[in-house]
């Protein structure tokens, strides 16, 4: 059996909920791919008892009739049970089964993609509702788990839910992308041996997501694995983006124009800029469509220096999403090698600058870690200048802003070597400093934070201007 990597915090979460002496309803949600269900069979694998997934799309009938056949494969009976005519008689039946079991031992029913189930005048929702406070609530021996890739439904219709499930979900989970460290671990744990640049490459291109990467094979480079998943006649990221948001959103041209957008402008857009651009409206049904991309871990918003959320800069934070927009979805080229000639091209090296600081905007934890700031209250925040008639302007990633009057202002820069600063990135740099010194007027010490893969080469300019550096290695640590 494949072994559960990283996912420390979540696995503890799930283990309270098994050690807990009442009912546990358990909502766990994330994106498509990102590892949901593997999670809880894993952990909850000996207490389960019963597991049913949603269909994408299928009739309330299919829906009923698939429900049947997953109490009966638990049963073991050779015999079928009648097919539920409502869901209401379908949590009826599981009743029936679950009873008997959670007066010998503890049990985990799992119900997977759990939004497919609730279709348009279905039932489901309120069936489950009545169930869990009628009957499951009371179970002080069962754990009911949920799972959903539609996250923002997750949240609206039962986290934050305002009719029978409200306050009733007693542990959620946001199951996020593998980091760096968690990727290397779960490489490792495939026997696929790569260096700390060669994952790094894998990550600009595919994400944290497990399912893509259990793709990878042993002896195969970043570059070939790419050439293969990505540019090849069946690979399986060649057409990976429209299933990945269809399947998620009702109605996905509007996320995936606003994806595209964000794609086009890596420093990122405002909400204003989002509308004008993608001629949406404004109000609430834009918000609801920036929420479900943030829920789903495509978008990242970040607050400007000195500003408020009103202000906040949104970016698409998913590898996968930027590196096919970029490279897969107009692509003539394909076949072994295709990825080698791109690398070559200035596309190549745009793309992996943007790529390269949405990864390490990521991993902020390990940044403060190898700063030695963890223990010191900080806010992360982006910032830019437009310029003005006489006046240039500036824009800042990241900054740390630390609560003992120190600001770290970060410069990430990918590179296949030692990266060098010359004069007129030196001239760049110091021009950056002093406008947001006057700009921002701040009193506070500023750091510049050379953030790289293999570290700044040491010349005059480094010397002049660089407080601390940061490596890749350091975005690897736990």
């Amino acid at each position: 059996m494949e072994k559960l990597i990283g996912r420390e915090d979540e696995k503890k979460i799930l283990q309270e909920a098994l050690a807990s002496d009442e009912a546990e309803l358990v909502a766990v949600y994330g994106r498509r791919r990102v590892g949901k269900t593997f999670l809880i069979r894993q952990v909850y694998g000996k207490q389960l008892i019963c597991e049913f997934s949603g269909v994408h799309n299928a009739t309330v009938q299919q829906q009923l009739e698939n429900f049947r056949n997953s109490i009966a494969i638990a049963l073991d009976s050779p015999v079928l049970p009648a097919i539920p005519k409502t869901w209401t008689e379908a949590f009826l039946l599981l009743i029936k089964y679950a009873a008997p079991l959670l007066e010998k031992r503890k049990a985990v029913i799992f119900f997977d993609e759990f939004p497919w189930l609730s279709s348009h005048k279905s039932g489901f929702l309120s069936a489950f509702e009545y169930f869990w406070n009628s009957w499951g609530s009371k179970q002080s021996g069962l754990v009911v788990a949920i799972c959903g890739s539609a996250a923002s439904w997750m949240i609206q219709k039962i986290v934050n839910n305002k009719g029978g499930l409200h306050n009733r979900i007693t542990k959620k989970i946001r199951l996020l992308p593998f980091t760096l460290c968690e990727t290397s671990a779960y490489l490792q744990s495939k026997t696929v041996n790569l260096d700390h640049y060669q994952t790094l490459q894998l990550y600009m291109a595919l994400g944290g997501i497990p399912h893509y990467l259990k793709e990878i094979r042993k002896g195969e480079s970043a570059t070939q694995a790419i050439d293969r998943l990505c540019f090849t006649k069946d690979g399986l990221l060649v057409g990976e983006f429209g299933n990945l948001y269809n399947s998620l959103f009702e109605v996905a041209d509007r996320h995936i124009a606003v994806v595209k957008a964000l794609a086009a402008r890596p420093s990122g857009l405002t909400r204003k800029e989002i509308i004008d651009v993608c001629h949406l409206q404004t109000g609430g049904t834009t918000t609801k469509l920036l929420d479900e991309l943030m829920q789903s871990a495509f978008v990242s918003l970040y607050v400007p220096f000195q500003k408020n959320v009103r202000d906040g800069v949104y970016k698409l934070a998913d590898e996968y999403s930027l590196f096919y927009l970029k490279f897969i979805e107009h692509s003539r080229a394909t076949g072994q090698g295709t990825w080698v000639k791109r690398s070559a091209s200035q596309s190549w090296k745009s793309w992996s600058g943007s790529a390269f600081e949405s990864i390490c905007l990521k991993h902020t934890d390990q940044i403060k870690h190898a700063l030695g700031i963890s223990g010191t209250y900080t806010e992360e925040s982006t910032w830019r200048a437009t310029p003005g008639k006489n006046e240039k302007g500036a824009q800042i990633d990241l900054l740390l802003d630390r609560q003992d009057t120190c600001i770290n202002i970060c410069e990430m820069k990918f590179s296949n070597t030692m990266f060098t600063i010359d004069k007129s990135y030196a001239t760049e740099l110091e021009n950056k400093l002093q406008i947001f010194r006057e700009r921002t007027d701040t009193k506070k010490t500023l750091f510049l934070t050379m953030i790289t893969t293999y570290g700044t080469k040491d010349n005059v300019y480094k010397t002049g201007l660089v407080q601390n550096e940061i490596t890749m290695k350091d975005l690897f640590k736990r």
